[in-house]
């Protein structure tokens, strides 16, 4: 028996490209000068698409592959994937939650704490000589006992709440319902609300339609000039033309993010600020965690073409 075809959107490590390519015939779209062409003269024999989060399928490239069965995220998120149109077809769509939950968690907590305490900045006071010429650094702000904000307690959020709980934090939430296992948490619906009582306010909920700027400007004012917006979400959840104008004028006191719009090639207003820590967007960025994404987009991949069960289906 044949192996299926599958197109590839971006590169994955190499580690998973072995094993993908011992499963699979592997027709790499990245590398294509012409993407359209490349498409065209494989459209009729490739039968899955694997992506990444933020790459995802077009409703446009979907409707050009006839003999698609399934979308295999490498990732969480699948807003980059038109879900509508894949539904339409019949066509699966996979992800891979679960086994990135902690490593973004770390990274959220590392940021807020590289952010308050000013370490990117302590580390250049001390290598360009300034401790020896100026003195001490400049004076941050504490973490421990203050007001956290979770917008969103899913999988990510949770943990992140369990680590909070180490800095002896007031911790609040804000999702579409009370959770049950929010344990010694205050829940408070309104976003604009739970930004009004936070002094790190962390954003982890899936990105959708309905959810696009929900961090706006109203959010942002609310967390004030004394406030942190840490992002390990997606970039589609905040306004960012709010959020440049509040850090601009500090009627935002900082922010630490992970994701932007149109990433890699991030708006150059955030470079320019001193109160922003950026990230390139590798939350999940740990060899193991990035190995066990690959595994269960293979896995996901293997149980569709033998007729099984989905280990982690989105449709």
């Amino acid at each position: 028996m044949s192996k299926p075809e599958l197109l590839l959107i971006g590169p994955y490590p190499e580690w998973d490209m072995v094993e993908l390519e011992a499963q699979f015939i592997v027709h790499k779209l990245y590398e294509a000068a012409d993407k359209d062409e490349f498409v065209r003269q494989h459209a009729d024999r490739i039968r899955a698409i694997a992506t990444r989060g933020e790459l995802g399928a077009s409703a446009e490239l979907i409707g050009q592959l006839p003999k698609l069965e399934i979308i295999s995220i490498y990732g969480v998120g699948f807003d980059a994937v038109n879900l509508n149109a894949a539904r339409a077809r019949g066509i699966r769509v996979t992800n891979t939650p679960d086994v990135l939950t902690n490593d973004a968690a770390d990274l959220g907590i590392a940021m807020m704490l590289v952010q308050s305490r000013g370490m990117i900045g302590a580390e250049t006071w001390v290598r360009d000589g300034s401790w020896a010429s100026k003195g001490l650094y400049p004076l941050k702000r504490r973490v421990w006992g203050r007001k956290a904000g979770i917008l969103g307690l899913g999988r990510i959020g949770y943990e992140v709440a369990k680590r909070l709980k180490g800095f002896d934090m007031d911790i609040a939430y804000s999702d579409v319902s009370e959770k049950p296992y929010a344990e010694a948490m205050t829940y408070i619906a309104d976003p604009v609300e739970l930004a009004r009582h936070a002094d790190f306010l962390f954003v982890t909920l899936a990105a959708s339609a309905a959810t696009r700027h929900i961090v706006g400007k109203a959010v942002i004012d609310a967390l004030g000039p004394e406030g942190m917006l840490i992002n390990i979400s997606r970039a589609s959840n905040i306004d960012e033309e709010a959020l440049l104008g509040a850090l601009e004028t500090g009627s935002l006191g900082s922010a630490a993010l992970d994701v932007f719009e149109g990433e890699p090639r991030l708006n150059p207003r955030f470079l320019a600020l001193d109160n922003v820590l950026v990230q390139p967007h590798h939350a999940s960025g740990t060899i193991e965690t990035r190995k066990a994404m690959g595994k269960l987009v293979r896995d996901n991949l293997s149980a569709h073409f033998a007729g099984a069960t989905l280990p982690t289906p989105v449709l």
